[in-house]
């Protein structure tokens, strides 16, 4: 049997996680003087409210080797191997933390997925259901090593103080963008985060049109499934975002996802995000 492992950052609904039977290790998340577990004892709502009392903006810590140690010692007591799918090594340290500590033991495997979020979480639900098929460790390394290359993932802004609370935009740049009602789509390249293009306008149409910009007039989409993930406290933007979806009427499955507090420390409310898996 192959346990597969993966960090809160993949947003994967809890329903999916569920019948997988996929471990997830929260990252720390810093609000105040304390330190809590991403989606265990904080969600994205007590972000919010301690941001919109006035307080700092919550950071992240990765998971830590001792933990990933602890978690993959205690599972290899009932299962062949592990194999743990990590936060881009790019983003974040936790892929290093997890090679540490799987170093440590035998038949544990660690896949960098280059990525955030459901577009990470896409790569964790393929490996689950190829070791639920009886694939080896080694077939399900090589079909994440391929997907990761072709995976696809971008969100667009309604906020910036959250990027600039958390040193990741300046102030001038935030109050510039916030008077000309500009939204900044954020891009997954080469395992990094990049802007790549700037939207106006309100979000129920910067979405509409972000979304047009990446589906339309490709012929190179795996139509199988798509995903859409956002960090709205109300539906209406799903609810656009899905619209968008349904009408362009290539995809077998629309999956949906609300972003974790990971993402929501560093994004805040009313983004929302896509994963795109092309064909080659």
């Amino acid at each position: 049997m192959i346990k597969i492992t993966t960090d809160s950052t993949c947003d994967l609904p809890e329903a999916l996680l569920r019948e997988f039977d996929i471990t997830v290790l929260p990252l720390g998340i810093v609000k105040g003087e304390g330190l809590f577990r991403d989606g265990v004892d904080i969600h994205p709502a007590d972000i919010a409210a301690h941001v919109d009392a006035g307080g700092a903006i919550t950071t992240t810590n990765a998971v830590n080797t001792a933990d990933y140690l602890d978690c993959f010692s205690r599972l290899l007591k009932t299962c062949d191997a592990v194999i743990h799918v990590n936060l881009g090594s790019k983003i974040s340290s936790c892929h290093q933390n997890a090679r540490i500590a799987a170093a440590e033991l035998s038949n544990v495997y660690v896949a960098d997925s280059d990525n955030i979020t459901v577009g990470m979480g896409e790569l964790v639900l393929r490996a689950a259901r190829a070791a639920r098929a009886g694939h080896t460790p080694e077939e399900i390394l090589a079909e994440l090593e391929d997907l990761r290359r072709r995976m696809e993932v971008s969100f667009v802004l309604d906020r910036l103080d959250y990027m600039k609370r958390g040193g990741r935009c300046s102030a001038v740049t935030a109050i510039g963008a916030n008077l000309l009602k500009l939204h900044p789509c954020i891009e997954v390249v080469d395992g990094k985060l990049a802007v790549t293009k700037k939207y106006r306008g309100s979000m129920e149409r910067v979405v509409s049109d972000y979304l047009h910009d990446r589906l339309d007039g490709r012929d190179d989409i795996d139509t199988e499934r798509i995903w859409l993930v956002d960090s709205a406290f109300g539906p209406e933007l799903a609810d656009a975002a899905r619209a968008v979806l349904q009408a362009d009427g290539r995809f077998g499955e629309i999956l949906e996802s609300k972003a974790g507090c990971t993402i929501f420390s560093h994004c805040g409310p009313n983004t929302v995000g896509l994963a795109i898996l092309r064909r080659q």
